[in-house]
């Protein structure tokens, strides 16, 4: 099973039953910003600690290196992330 580590806390796993990543925190009570959750936007911008993601399709918002949006993507491998507060 795949571990998601948010915020240097113990890890989670991620449950491959959710849609992406923004669904999985959420359903583990993480507060995030979001607007289009589909990749448009980049509200839901989170920092990649360590780890990769998959995006399910390609963003159109610009995602710098060692970023990535939860709204499009699911792990690809163990991560930690920092959702900013």
């Amino acid at each position: 099973m795949t571990e998601v580590i948010v915020n240097a806390q113990a890890p989670l796993q991620y449950d491959s039953g959710q849609r992406n990543l923004l669904d999985f925190l959420e359903k583990q009570q993480h507060t995030l910003n979001f607007q289009c959750r589909e990749g448009f936007c980049g509200a839901c911008r989170c920092t990649l600690i360590s780890g990769q993601v998959r995006y399910l399709q390609e963003p159109l918002a610009y995602v710098r290196r060692g970023e990535f949006l939860p709204c499009c993507s699911v792990p690809a491998s163990n991560i930690e992330i920092e959702i900013p507060k």
